[in-house]
């Protein structure tokens, strides 16, 4: 047996959120999920099945776009689910562009003959992290986008869905649960600082979701890989709130500007001591990869 202080493992590990929603065996959460998510605009999704979540370049040069999940129902619609750990500079434009990844491969499907119609496309954030332009809504956690027309703020377009979940915002305690898409918030938020299930939340599908994510029952493999993705999203949190730390007490005496920089200069340093690739940490901290290359070298 193996020795651990938590009880469940963290679903914001990549290996955690793999195992909850990527495995043919736990589908089921995956749609029950996206039922809760989507139950006002998409009504009761059926069946999804997983697809390659890489996709490759359509045309030389273009870049490669890897989905933590790519899914598609029984309509022919087609869903992005990705966890991101940490702020990312043009976030909302990565997502944009992974949606259109589904979008092209339709059109390759389709034929000489296709009239053009499309299919709908969800690309979903689960975001362990909060927008700096949306911090003056500390209540507001969940965000859904569409294409709008600007003067009567009418949806123009309907097949193409953007949401991202806050999850740093829900701070709803068990006794404030009401829906059960709440409950799926607050599990994905709490599931590894808990040692029981919670009375409020004996569902059939948390009670599965529970049992799969009980870290005794994993073998020594997929210990030795839930450890590994566990102590990677540990440097990355650690390297983040020491920045913000920095930045912010540098920002007092020399400015905001100049304390942001100086906290991702920080960030940046401690992912360099971690052994951590330059372009994820250029990812992570909007620094370019000639200011992480002159850090290295320094």
């Amino acid at each position: 047996m193996f020795e651990f202080k938590e009880k469940y493992i963290n679903p914001f590990t990549d290996y955690g959120f793999k195992r909850l929603f990527g495995e043919e065996p736990n589908k089921d959460l995956l749609l029950d999920f996206l039922n809760e998510l989507l139950r006002e605009q998409e009504g009761i999704i059926k069946e999804i099945s997983y697809l390659p979540n890489e996709k490759l370049p359509i045309s030389v040069g273009d870049r490669r776009a890897i989905f933590d999940l790519y899914c598609v129902n029984e309509k022919g619609e087609q869903f992005i689910v990705e966890m991101q750990k940490a702020e990312q500079k043009f976030f909302k434009d990565r997502t944009v562009f992974y949606s259109t990844f589904p979008i092209q491969e339709q059109a390759r499907n389709k034929g000489k003959d296709w009239n053009f119609e499309l299919k709908h496309v969800y690309t979903i954030g689960i975001l362990d992290f909060e927008f700096d332009e949306d911090r003056n809504q500390p209540d507001k956690y969940r965000f859904d986008a569409k294409l709008y027309e600007t003067e009567n703020k009418e949806v123009f377009y309907d097949k193409l869905t953007y949401i991202y979940l806050a999850m740093p915002k829900f701070n709803l305690t068990l006794d404030e649960l009401e829906t059960k898409f709440d409950k799926w918030l607050y599990v994905l938020k709490h599931l590894d600082k808990l040692d029981r299930i919670p009375d409020k939340i004996k569902e059939k599908i948390f009670l599965k979701l529970f049992n799969t994510a009980e870290i005794a029952k994993l073998n020594k493999k997929e210990y030795t890989q839930y450890q590994q993705s566990l102590n990677a999203y540990r440097d990355i949190k650690n390297s983040i709130d020491t920045a913000e730390e920095k930045g912010h007490k540098r920002g007092k005496i020399e400015g905001k500007i100049e304390g942001k920089i100086e906290g991702k200069i920080e960030v940046a340093k401690g992912m360099l001591q971690k052994g951590m690739e330059i372009t994820l940490i250029a990812e992570l901290t909007g620094l370019t990869k000639k200011e992480i290359d002159r850090l290295a070298k320094n």
